[in-house]
């Protein structure tokens, strides 16, 4: 009995010993509800994840760079590319999460065919969001834009504009309190969904699911093969989580295994 009470203390202080600590950075919204699901499924695996909330765009790849979070998981591909290339962050994809198709929404109209003329649009004013706004819109056959942009246009790139759309561009977590003046608000799905908005039911107009907006979680280069990355990848991409974020979210917001 003696040996066997050893053992099990031994086995104890060894699972003890190799579990780890992390600090995941994540926007409101979507992003942190799944994590937190993430973190039940990886603390059995010896992951034990620390949530930080983060309400803009831009302090989680600082604050990454910076040493400050282990891992980063809110931003889909072209983001993190502008990112590394204006600011130089040293950071690297190890995993794809979700889809979030941006949506449409307006406390003025019903449909885009109600626009008027002159409409105020509110945009994300971060390259990124901003020119994939721009993209829906011309995908909705609202405007058009001049195809050498690629992903990452400006208003300043639109070359069709027959209903003189005048575009507002600000914080992409402040858009949802823009539907009282503007006529149409482009609005990220973790933001829309943190302010109470439906993607199912109150969007006017929805991102096509064939986006290339995947999200991904995000590392410090040099650090991709550390252990608890595989990990949290692993319980990321678990069946547990994907079943919570199909029930949850009715299909707005889409997993990517």
């Amino acid at each position: 009995m003696l040996r066997l009470t050893t053992l099990v203390s031994a086995l104890a202080l060894s699972s003890a010993a190799m579990a780890e600590d992390i600090t995941v950075g994540v926007s409101p919204g979507e992003h942190g509800e799944i994590m937190e699901k993430v973190a039940e499924v990886a603390a059995p695996l010896g992951l034990d994840i620390e949530i930080i909330e983060l309400s803009d765009y831009v302090v989680p790849n600082q604050a990454l760079a910076d040493g400050d979070l282990d891992a980063n998981s809110f931003q889909h591909r072209p983001y993190l590319e502008n990112q590394m290339t204006d600011r130089g962050f040293a950071l690297v994809e190890v995993g794809t999460t979700i889809t979030t198709p941006m949506g449409i929404y307006s406390s003025r109209i019903d449909s885009l065919d109600d626009l008027p003329d002159g409409a105020q649009v509110a945009i994300p004013n971060d390259p990124t969001n901003g020119g994939r706004a721009l993209l829906v819109l011309q995908d909705q056959g609202v405007i058009g834009l001049a195809p050498e942009t690629g992903l990452v246009p400006s208003p300043l790139d639109v070359t069709d504009n027959p209903k003189n759309l005048r575009f507002l561009e600000l914080d992409a977590a402040q858009l949802p309190r823009t539907l009282a003046d503007a006529d149409i608000a482009i609005i990220n799905t973790n933001y829309a969904l943190a302010s109470g908005l439906s993607p199912r039911e109150d969007a006017i107009a929805m991102e096509k699911a064939d986006s290339p907006y995947v999200n991904i979680i995000v590392v410090q280069e040099g650090r991709q093969d550390e252990p608890w990355v595989q990990t949290l990848v692993e319980a990321y991409q678990s069946p547990e989580v994907k079943a919570f974020i199909d029930e949850k979210y009715e299909g707005a917001v889409i997993t990517s295994w």
